[in-house]
């Protein structure tokens, strides 16, 4: 069985107190909390191999096979081959590098497909490459009422002219996980681009690029137990013939050509060890042989954080639909709660997001309120203008107990 309280012992900030109380993590779609490990890795890395990579001297080989370690381990997370992750600042960041580098390829004949689910570092780099070519953006809708694509209007708009699908895993505002396997099919169809943004649904779930066929995928480590760094798969084939704007001594040899300057050596240490972390769970939980390969305790770990995620969301969902005047955003049917991350958005009638996440904040329960740079969903359920949603974002560190707090302050609220 899972035992979650002995996750938690492995995250020094869950046992953190704020005035003398202890907190709940729920801001988790923001971030989640850094396992013990990580801030071990990073450490360790700071003290014994702080140096510039590709030197003669001890220090900076020991950084060479840090940074080769974290490669591995994100093509393991990913289902890649190491030469095609790159490692950047962020996901926003690499997305609008490749943007950049995509321009050449672009034209007034050529459209964009862009979604109104995503969150906005896979709508805007895109739009603002249509600013710049010439080339015309195609919003696809969403289904009011269960706040998932339509995907009728998504598969009407992709056609010849298509040169790039942008579209999101899992939302980010409302939870939702979107077919991408079947958008990428249609995108490959036609012959052009598809972009996934997965930093949501990374730590959710497990992440197969060979098996979706995309072109490109993003994901961050921060946003998985890890450092703030950004990951992106790129297909071989992709990375090798696009220009990368970069400084002549990066050469042409991937990935290295895509990685402008020095990368955050420390943080790279940290997504390493974040991955094994999630690799750990595969063997403590579900039933990976100590000695199988790191790709083969991922697929283990993710149906074990997966169940007890869908026991957490249970109770969330079923809790809030008993508190009068509170309206859920997105799934909420329990037949369909497989196709929904741990990430629930909702409002309550008489009080501002905005106050509903203040007076949660004043009991130690920490949950995000606005957009979440999902800035087209929140214009288009029209509460934009209102203060946007509260969100309440579960990790699989997460309790019963504590979704029972959240409950009782948002009824009392």
């Amino acid at each position: 069985m899972f035992d979650v309280q002995a996750v938690r012992q492995q995250f020094p900030a869950l046992s953190e107190q704020f005035d003398g109380k202890p907190a709940i993590f729920f801001d988790n779609p923001g971030g989640t909390q850094v396992h013990a490990s990580v801030i071990s890795a990073m450490t360790d890395y700071m003290t014994r191999c702080n140096a510039n990579t590709h030197g003669v001297f001890a220090t900076s080989r020991r950084s060479d096979v840090i940074i080769d370690d974290a490669r591995q381990a994100a093509a393991d997370l990913l289902g890649a081959t190491p030469a095609e992750i790159v490692f950047g600042n962020n996901m926003t960041s690499l997305t609008f590098a490749l943007g950049r580098s995509l321009a050449a390829e672009f034209g007034p004949d050529d459209e964009i497909v862009v979604t109104r689910l995503d969150h906005d570092a896979n709508v805007w780099p895109w739009v603002m490459l249509a600013e710049d070519t010439g080339a015309q953006v195609r919003w696809a809708d969403v289904d009011m009422e269960t706040c998932t694509l339509d995907m009728d209007h998504l598969h009407s708009l992709i056609n010849e002219r298509t040169r790039l699908v942008a579209v999101g895993y899992a939302s980010n505002a409302v939870g939702t996980i979107n077919d991408v396997k079947t958008i990428v099919g249609w995108a490959r169809a036609v012959g052009a681009y598809s972009y996934i943004d997965a930093v949501q649904y990374a730590p959710h779930g497990l992440i197969d690029v060979k098996a979706l066929d995309c072109d490109f995928l993003a994901c961050s480590a921060y946003k998985f137990f890890g450092p703030h760094v950004g990951i992106q798969y790129g297909k071989r084939e992709h990375l090798e013939r696009l220009r990368a704007y970069r400084v002549r001594p990066a050469g042409e040899e991937l990935p290295g050509k895509w990685e402008t300057g020095t990368k955050n050596h420390e943080g790279l240490a940290g997504t390493a060890a974040a991955i094994d972390y999630i690799a750990s769970l595969g063997v403590a939980y579900g039933g990976a042989a100590p000695t199988a390969t790191r790709r083969a305790k991922l697929v283990a770990a993710w149906p074990v954080v997966a169940e007890h995620e869908q026991q957490l969301i249970d109770r969330l969902i079923t809790g809030l639909k008993a508190i009068p005047r509170v309206r859920i955003y997105g799934i909420t049917n329990r037949m369909e709660w497989d196709r929904r991350v741990a990430t629930v958005s909702i409002r309550k009638e008489g009080l501002t997001p905005e106050a509903l996440a203040t007076k949660l904040a004043e009991q130690n329960i920490f949950v995000w309120n606005g957009n979440f740079y999902a800035l087209s969903i929140s214009e288009r359920l029209g509460v934009e203008q209102s203060g946007g949603l509260v969100r309440i974002g579960l990790a699989h560190y997460n309790t019963i107990e504590e979704i029972d707090r959240c409950l009782a302050v948002i009824d009392q609220a």
